[in-house]
């Protein structure tokens, strides 16, 4: 195994809080023989690792989405690997790129998770998780009212409350985004909030963006269990060089097909909001506000009961397409957040920028910037057992040979805000990470950190879909506290911080 942990030479501090983290790095390298990793050659991601046992082996196993260069059909675009080896267990076919990361429920009723995944050219599945045979496959052709209705990407689908009563949770999920039209062009296709049965891929509703914009964005659900229909949905519009809003509507108004009356929170002037949002009480009301990113650099905070403004931050000559990590990052009881966000402005984007900001006040407590361009978010760990998290970020860099050729490596940081110290958890592989956010967790049930990260295996370019790198690196750092943000959208995958 190549793995190197590689923290115990940055420990030149006498700061309790960075030798801590640096003897927890040197442990994680001298537990590591049963980590694995797998390498797909041919295909790449902007997937991230969603876990859940398919084989009944006790252990929990990695479901991703992958695929090559946009318009390309692919045999192995939707993959699940077994947790203990990395060996596949199953792959399906797509005609495009599966970009989602999978949602899973179990709507056979066999005990195992099933598996939905989509991406682009309107590609939507249900997958039966044990075996890989797919259940249903979205039909664009039946719902698309004799041409008058068009179809385009499928972002993260979320779970809601059983809508066509056959006693299982249906699907809430965006679909939009027209690849065929160049930027800066005004004239695109309105987005839409789909529901969708789980069980059999029947369209149960669905409503266009109350702005007539497209939508890139994946909505979050603030789910009522009392009262489902007043279920809070937050939605965005717009995208990288088109003006876009973000919106706070209910699932009655997408079963009703309407959602003009749902209230605009936010505009994005001249650009839109693209990463997901999230719901998380900042004001200890008991009641979920609202936050989210918008493409041009700042993260805005809303109260959830009455959605007036909280506080805002920006970072100047910053783009955000990567989704903020939660956590308690000081020593207050209000959740913090941490974004990454791309510097620069589209498609001129080189380097990233990023920022821990006060939950309470939205001010900038850290400040950093670390690695090239890359859209995975940053997830987020207690590693020193002190109830103060840290956040774990991959992070790319470019290295010149002796030619003079410029070359591409990932790996993964941790970062300890008290101190401020930022350490490298492994040594760097060769390749690049575009976009495939980590997963932090307990593959096997033993009490220990298992974490799961990809990168292309190309290392002299970024935009790669010739192969793909999957390690599943097992430490034997003990997990002090539920893990809440270890994977993109939140533990949960829901973008619902508990």
């Amino acid at each position: 195994m190549s793995f190197k942990i590689i923290g115990a030479k940055y420990c030149n501090s006498f700061s309790t809080a960075l030798v801590t983290l640096c003897l927890l790095l040197v442990s994680l390298f001298s537990f590591s023989q049963d980590s694995w990793t797998t390498v797909l050659p041919t295909v790449g991601t902007f997937s991230s690792p969603r876990v859940s046992d398919l084989n009944g082996d006790g252990v929990k196993d990695i479901i991703l989405g992958a695929g090559r260069l946009e318009f390309e059909a692919c045999d192995s675009a939707m993959i699940a690997l077994d947790g203990t080896n990395g060996d596949i267990l199953w792959k399906v076919p797509a005609i495009d790129q599966i970009f989602v990361s999978a949602a899973l429920l179990d709507i056979n009723l066999d005990g195992v998770d099933d598996v939905f995944l989509g991406g682009r050219s309107s590609e939507l599945k249900a997958i039966n998780g044990k075996t890989g045979d797919v259940f249903w496959s979205f039909d664009t052709l039946k719902y698309s009212e004799n041409g008058a209705k068009r179809w385009f990407n499928f972002y993260n689908p979320q779970f809601i409350h059983d809508v066509d009563q056959d006693g299982i949770q249906d699907i809430l999920i965006a679909n939009g985004g027209d690849i065929m039209v160049e930027p800066h062009d005004p004239n695109r296709a309105a987005g839409r909030l789909c529901i969708i049965s789980s069980k059999t891929g029947v369209l149960l509703a669905d409503a266009t963006m109350p702005d007539e914009h497209e939508i890139y964005m994946s909505a979050a659900v603030d789910m009522d269990l009392e009262n489902p229909l007043a279920s809070r949905v937050i939605f965005g519009t717009g995208g990288e060089t088109t003006p876009g809003n973000l919106f706070v509507g209910t699932l009655d108004m997408v079963l009703k097909g309407d959602l003009s009356a749902s209230q605009k929170l936010a505009n994005g002037f001249e650009k839109g909001f693209i990463s997901p949002p999230a719901w998380v009480d900042i004001n200890e009301d008991g009641i979920r506000d609202i936050v989210s990113s918008s493409v041009d650099g700042r993260l805005l905070a809303f109260d959830g009961k009455t959605n007036k403004d909280l506080w805002q931050m920006r970072l100047p000559n910053t783009e955000a397409y990567s989704s903020m990590a939660i956590g308690m990052f000081n020593e207050d009881e209000i959740p913090d957040f941490f974004v990454s966000y791309a510097q620069g402005v589209w498609p001129d984007l080189s380097w990233t920028r990023q920022a821990m900001v006060n939950g309470l006040n939205g001010e900038i407590e850290y400040l950093d910037s670390l690695g090239y361009y890359q859209t995975s978010s940053p997830v987020v760990v207690d590693l020193t057992g002190d109830g103060i998290d840290e956040v774990v970020l991959s992070v790319g860099y470019q290295v010149l040979d002796s030619l003079n050729r410029m070359s591409f490596y990932s790996t993964l940081y941790a970062i300890e805000f008290i101190q401020e110290n930022v350490l490298p958890m492994v040594d760097g592989l060769p390749g690049h990470n575009e976009a495939s956010t980590p997963w932090l967790g307990d593959l096997d049930g033993d009490g220990l950190l298992d974490i799961v990260y990809c990168h292309g295996i190309n290392k002299y370019q970024t935009y790669t879909f010739d192969g793909l790198r999957v390690n599943c690196l097992k430490t034997t750092a003990p997990i002090s506290k539920p893990i809440k943000w270890g994977a993109y959208m939140g533990s949960d995958y829901n973008g619902v911080y508990k």
